[in-house]
Order: structure tokens, then C-alpha cells, then sequence
């Protein structure tokens, strides 16, 4: 999407930086010539992550070992970022959990693990970076990664609606409050972009041949990381300086489509249409 070096300013913080989306996003932030720290709670996860990203890119990346949901480690993930790279001034928040289930079939337990990581994890994140800008007087960016079901919720996936809707309001509020420090926030939401693990867990194959997720999206494919990484690349880059308080929908339309009432009128086939109108016209006489 860019031409080279357009983020050499920039030293990114991605957390669940080690797999999925958050290795993808870091791949291109690294080729668009910024330092990156990714964030994960396996160290050899990280360890592999950077040796491929590295020897790929040929970029300065760092992996910190950092569980979101705790205070101290992030504070230690954000000195050591600082003490290999000068300072941070990009944060995405990334780290996520997820599994389906009937609602009532969760445990409190159960609850609080997604909670905790998505919500907790992106508060902590927010605000011990935050509180590190605001006193540096550094221009920052912050990029939340939500869900379309942020803003419409969802069932069977409950715990991470309420997280996922939580961190879309943490976006608009602080949009609104710390552009004055100069930070800006924003999120993005994407469909189903498949990843290792995650989306087996979401869609197991089982459950695809009741349910195809493909038959859910107007384009009919689902998103590559390439797309996605191109949204944040341009959403963490200068050239989006007037883009605050903003959530970005990348899902090939799917939201869309199927919150339309009758888009399921898709299935009717073109011959039928014939009957369809006569009906129809026969009921208005």
C-alpha cells in the first residue's frame, strides 16, 4: 500500500504480536521501516516470531514476554521498550481470547479469562502507555482492535461481545479526551480473516458444514492479512493525523449484509422472481 519507509518514526507496540493478525500487522509495519515490540505471554512463541519477522525484513524488532492482564508486566514491557528503542509512540491493542458457547454453559471463570485479556488487557495497555505520553508530551497513536459485534453484540460469544464493546467505547472516549495530548485513537474491525488456532476454535470443521461463514460475506471470500495490515498501517501512519474517535469496518460487507432484513432473498432463484412479482401484483388488485 505504501512505498518504503513511510513509519521509520515510528516504534509500535503490538501485544499478541507473536501469531495471527498481530505477527501479520507487525511484518508490514517492520517492512515500512518501524521498530516493533511484540508482546505475548510465550516466550517461544516470541522467539520464533522474531527470528522469522527478522530475517524477513531485516527490521529492528524485540519480543517481550507480557501477560496484559497484569500491571507490573506491562510497565516492565514498556521499559524495556523504551530502553532498546529510545521511547514507544504507537500502541495496538491486540491481544484477544475467544471460544463459542451457549452462555449459560459458562462458568464465571470462564467469563472473566476473556474479560480480563480483551477489556482489562486494553485498559492496562491504554493507560500505562497513556500516563507515560501525557508526561513526555509525545504525539501518539493508539489502534484498538475490535469486532463488527462491538456495536451489535452477539450470542454464543458473549464474554467477548461485552469486551469487544468495551474496548469501542475506551476508543471513542479517549478519542475524545487525549487528542488534546495530541494522542489520537482509533480502531479497526474486521471479519473473518482466518488464523492458526483461532479460527479453528470459532469455526470447527463440524460446525463449517452447518455453518459457512463464506456464505455470510457479499464478496464471498474472506479478508487476507495483507488488507488488514494495509488499514493499520495507514491508521498508525501520519497521513491518517486527522482520523480520531474512529472504528473502521474491514469484513467484505458482512455486518451489512446480514443485518439487512431481506438480503436473504439472495437464495431465491432468478426464474422465481417471475412468480414472486405476480403474486404480489395479484394481491395488490
Amino acid at each position: 500500500m505504501f512505498k518504503d519507509q513511510e513509519l521509520k518514526e515510528k516504534v509500535i507496540l503490538v501485544t499478541g504480536g507473536g501469531t495471527g493478525l498481530g505477527k501479520s500487522m507487525s511484518r508490514y509495519f517492520l517492512t515500512l521501516g518501524a521498530k516493533v515490540i511484540i508482546a505475548s505471554r510465550k516466550q517461544e512463541v516470541l522467539d520464533a516470531t522474531v527470528k522469522e519477522l527478522t530475517e524477513e525484513t531485516g527490521g529492528e524488532i524485540i519480543g517481550v514476554v507480557c501477560d496484559v492482564r497484569k500491571p507490573l508486566e506491562i510497565e516492565a514491557l514498556i521499559e524495556e521498550g523504551i530502553k532498546k528503542f529510545g521511547e514507544i509512540n504507537v500502541l495496538v491493542n491486540n491481544a484477544a481470547g475467544n471460544f463459542i458457547s451457549p452462555t449459560e454453559r459458562l462458568s464465571p471463570k470462564a467469563f472473566d479469562i476473556i474479560v480480563d485479556i480483551v477489556l482489562k488487557g486494553s485498559y492496562n495497555c491504554s493507560l500505562l502507555l497513556g500516563k507515560y505520553w501525557i508526561k513526555e508530551k509525545i504525539s501518539a497513536t493508539m489502534l484498538n482492535i475490535v469486532t463488527t459485534y462491538s456495536w451489535t453484540g452477539s450470542g454464543y460469544v458473549v464474554p467477548s461481545a461485552v469486551a469487544k464493546a468495551g474496548v469501542l467505547s475506551l476508543t471513542r472516549s479517549l478519542g475524545a479526551e487525549w487528542a488534546k495530548y495530541c494522542i489520537r485513537t482509533n480502531a479497526i474491525a474486521p471479519g473473518p480473516f482466518p488464523t492458526q488456532g483461532a479460527f479453528s476454535r470459532l469455526f470447527p470443521e463440524g460446525l463449517k458444514e452447518k455453518i459457512d461463514p463464506l456464505k455470510r460475506i457479499p464478496l464471498n471470500r474472506y479478508g487476507d492479512h495483507q488488507e488488514l495490515a494495509n488499514l493499520a498501517a495507514y491508521l498508525v501512519s501520519d497521513f491518517s493525523s486527522y482520523v480520531n474517535g474512529e472504528v473502521v469496518t474491514i469484513d467484505g460487507g458482512e455486518w451489512l449484509y446480514n443485518a439487512g432484513e431481506f438480503t436473504g432473498l439472495d437464495a431465491v432463484p432468478g426464474e422465481m422472481w417471475d412468480y414472486i412479482e405476480k403474486e404480489i401484483r395479484g394481491k395488490k388488485k
